[in-house]
This record gives C-alpha cells, structure tokens and sequence, in this order.
C-alpha cells in the first residue's frame, strides 16, 4: 500500500499542488533513474548515516534504486560543487553536516559553491549534541578539570581530532582552547568516521565529535565522555554533565545535518522529494536507530530550513572572525 501511494496515486494522493506550467506527466516522471544521495565525508561519520537510512528507505517506497555515494575532501566542498553542477531534477541531493552549510562560506573565501545560492533547501534532517571525548588509554582524566590540568601538564605533546576544518567539531574545540589556554594540535580528517578511528588507535588524544558517531565507543567504554555541548544533558549520555555545568557557559553548539539538492529545483519536484525523504526519516525505525545513534530527527520544511541555515551562517561567521580562523 505504502508504495502505491506513491507511485500510483499520483500527485493528488500525495496532497501536493503542482505550479499552472508543470503537467501531471512531467510531475510523475520522479525518479525516473537511480537517485544518487551525496556523502561529503568518507562512510561511517553521521552524514552517512542519514544518508544511508534515507537511501535504504526511499529506494523501498519508490521502486527505483537510491544510492549514498561518498565523496569526501575540503570539509565537503568538493562533494558541494558536484552537486551544484548538477542538473535540479531531484535525481542528486546530498546530506551534510554544519560544515558544508553554515562554516565554509565565513572559512573559505574563494569557496567554490554559495550553500545558499547554489542549493535548494530540502530539510534539516537531524541535530546532535557535540561531546568532548578522550582516548582513556592516552588522557589520565575523568573531568573537565582533570582533561584541562592534563592538556597543561601535556603542552605540545596533545593534539585532537576533526572531521576537518571549520567543522563545528574544530570550531568548538578552538572556542574551547581560547576559553582555557590550552593548545593541543589540531588534527583535521576527511569525516567523522576516519577521526574516531585514530583517535581510538592513540593517532590523537581527543576530540569534540557529535554524539551520533561516537555513542557506541563510548557505551563499550573505549572513549571516555567528559562533557556534551548541549543546552541539556543528553538522554543517552544522562551522567555526563553539560559544558554549560561544567564551568564553560560559552560552549553550547549542537552538529546538525542538512539535505539540499541543486539550485532552481522546480517546486514540484521539490516537494516530491522532500515528501520522499522526510517519510524516509519519520519511519519508526529510522527515528529509533538514529535516536539510538545519538541523533534526532527533526525532518522540517524547506523553508523552516533554509532560515535555520540563514541563522548558522551568521551566528559561525561571527565566531571565526573572532577566532581568526583560517583554511589551511
């Protein structure tokens, strides 16, 4: 049933108006091929997540096959510009993290894509809280006040890690450095997943990663939870205390992933795929296993999106012009 309303009740069955200029012929062409979810991350960070859960989904309810593809580099620039340049049909959209929507443009000022002129909003799809965590072979600590004396006692000899640069991982983490007079080196990888595996090897000693992709190191006890950056503690986290708790107010920040396709999407498509999509990520299941991840899904409007991303970018522009953070 779920997927003959779909593909067979048409347009009407799906409560969606179609513009005067956009025929029912052309409206039910969608997918017509194989739709392509872009990853700008290497797999296993929280983007691939969503974007496999979305892919599993949507290739179940529409017939046609639905693949996440990861194309990492340049805290997703180079997934970014692909998507760009490709056509607005509705058969290319991508997930992405804070970094590839909201950081970059104050980062990189000959970035090769606008996230607001060269994409269509299609929906936040889930927020996470950020969580300083540390290898506990590596950090004698089990504290704010103990990781900070560590990285004192330590200077020059720590370092962390990130999904890159300017993501909302390394813009906590130097907020936190300013904050505390510490400074252990920065680390940058190409997504959340390759991070959590050297910092689990000992490459790296610690990092403000979102919960989404490091609840099970910390449930099985191989990273140690110091603080999350939530305004509130974490229902899966409900003994680590706040940043805000700990005695750094100024550190409250969430990661979040966006889904955007190219820009100039016709509105009817659009909506297509936004409805695709957003069942894709209300299924129970889906709801339950990213929630068990440490992630939840928000799955809003276009527009309640592209105002949220409106509000990112200002509020991080300010915060790596005061921080004179640069690309590398």
């Amino acid at each position: 049933m779920r997927r003959r309303k779909v593909l067979g009740g048409g347009v009407a069955a799906l409560g969606i108006g179609m513009p005067p200029h956009v025929t029912l012929a052309q409206e039910v062409v969608w997918p017509s091929r194989p739709v392509t979810v872009l990853v700008p991350y290497s797999p296993g960070g929280a983007s691939d997540l969503v974007a496999r859960a979305i892919a599993q989904r949507m290739q179940v309810a529409l017939g046609k096959a639905v693949v996440a593809e990861n194309r990492p580099g340049a805290n997703g620039e180079i997934a970014s510009r692909f998507l760009a340049r490709s056509a607005p049909d509705g058969h290319t959209f991508l997930v992405g993290a804070i970094g590839v929507f909201a950081i970059n443009p104050a980062l990189r000022p000959n970035l090769g894509y606008d996230p607001q002129r060269d994409f269509t909003p299609i929906t936040l799809a889930v927020t996470s809280p950020n969580v300083l965590v540390v290898n506990p072979r590596a950090v004698e600590a089990t504290d704010l006040a103990g990781v900070i004396a560590w990285l004192k006692r330590e200077a020059g000899r720590t370092s962390y890690a990130t999904s890159g640069i300017g993501s909302s991982h390394h813009l906590t983490m130097e907020l936190f450095k300013q904050i505390t007079g510490t400074d252990p080196t920065h680390v940058p990888y190409a997504g959340g997943g390759a991070a959590v595996t050297d910092l689990l090897a000992g490459a790296v000693q610690l990092a403000f990663l979102d919960l989404g992709i490091v609840a099970g190191q910390i449930a099985d006890g191989r990273l140690k939870a110091i603080v999350v950056t939530s305004a509130e503690r974490d229902p899966l986290l409900p003994a680590v205390p706040t940043a805000r708790e700990a005695g750094l107010p100024e550190i409250v920040a969430t990661s979040w992933q966006g889904i955007a396709g190219p820009a100039s999407m016709p509105e009817a498509t659009l909506q297509r795929v936004h409805r695709a999509v957003v069942g894709a990520l209300q299924e129970p299941d889906v709801v339950g296993n990213l929630r068990r991840a440490g992630l939840t899904v928000v799955a809003n409007e276009p527009a309640e999106f592209a105002a949220f991303q409106a509000t990112e970018i200002a509020r991080w522009k300010a915060v790596v012009q005061r921080a004179g953070i640069r690309a590398e």
